[in-house]
């Protein structure tokens, strides 16, 4: 029984560990332009830019670990 309860807790910290991990910016982009397209939205850009560059448009996502996001911006 230990050893269940040992390898379900290191299976969730792997898991936990995993979901947290630092996202890259390209798989992020992408992620958003499939939910944009589901929901029928056709003129748009997606701009991945510094964290500290001031972009034109609404923030939709931070990646890399919050050293780039994501800018949406209608077109």
């Amino acid at each position: 029984m230990r050893q269940f309860a040992a390898f379900a807790v290191l299976l969730f910290a792997s898991v936990s560990a995993y979901a947290l991990a630092p996202k890259p910016c390209e798989e992020l982009k992408a992620e958003i332009a499939k939910k944009l397209e589901a929901n029928n939205v056709k003129s748009y850009t997606l701009e991945i830019v510094p964290q500290g560059k001031d972009a034109e448009g609404k923030v939709v996502g931070s990646c890399e670990a919050g050293t780039k996001k994501i800018v949406y911006r209608k077109t």
